[in-house]
């Protein structure tokens, strides 16, 4: 299979309509994160199902015209790619090819989509490498920064915290609005798995932490609860 064939159905999919709702609801205006980003206008769940066809016959070297293509979708595509085959076998070497590709990981969808299912399991069996997330966290790329973050996810799906929180620390002070909220995300599916120690977070960074960050947080406690903690009462 090739990238020009996947593309091309694709591109079948694509819509003037969605076009437009893409390019507002990813911020593509001026000064805005995705100001350089492209949208043809095709809908999660056809990229996913093009993605599950083909994955099984499809290669590195022609995986890499989608996840280096221009178009976000086809992006999207290349990763979602990637994450059916890591879960299929080879991981040691998708695992390696992703970082070499980080670069094309460059928006919020495309992190959250990939991220968690590729880096996030590799590291958790390969802990020995668990640096790499806090180098990612201090670096000056937004898109890093959220990969560190949301790597940890599969960390938490194990009931394993501790990256979560200490990549959290590194982060409570991020200026950008996508880092709060991913953080609170985080901290919000640790809660679902332990509230006490996601409390005990919340707590201890009450006055550090970003209000969306904190929002996302205390999202699943019960409403007087939440009031509380929104409120700095605990």
């Amino acid at each position: 299979m090739s990238a020009k064939e996947v593309i091309a159905q694709l591109k079948s999919f694509a819509s003037e309509s969605r076009k437009k709702s893409n390019e507002y609801y990813f911020k593509t205006g001026p000064g805005q994160y995705s100001e350089f980003d492209q949208f043809i206008g095709i809908r999660t769940p056809q990229i996913r199902s093009i993605a599950k066809k083909y994955y099984q016959h499809i290669a590195f070297d022609e995986i890499d015209k989608l996840i280096n293509h221009v178009v976000h979708e086809i992006r999207y595509c290349g990763l979602i790619i990637l994450v059916y085959q890591y879960q299929s076998a080879n991981q040691g070497a998708i695992f390696n090819y992703y970082l070499k590709n980080l670069h094309a990981v460059n928006n919020w969808d495309l992190v959250d989509y990939s991220t968690p299912h590729i880096i996030g399991d590799y590291l958790f069996d390969h802990q020995d490498k668990l640096l790499l997330l806090y180098d990612w966290a201090k670096s000056d790329n937004l898109w890093e920064r959220r990969i560190a973050i949301m790597a940890t996810f599969a960390f938490i799906k194990q009931a394993e915290f501790a990256p979560t929180l200490s990549i959290g620390k590194l982060l409570i002070n991020d200026e950008e609005d996508l880092i709060h909220k991913a953080l609170g995300w985080m901290l919000r599916e640790i809660y679902k798995k332990d509230a006490k120690t996601c409390k005990a977070f919340l707590r201890e960074n009450y006055a550090q932490l970003p209000r969306t960050t904190l929002r996302y947080a205390i999202e699943r406690m019960q409403e007087d609860e939440r009031q509380r903690y929104l409120k700095g009462i605990f």
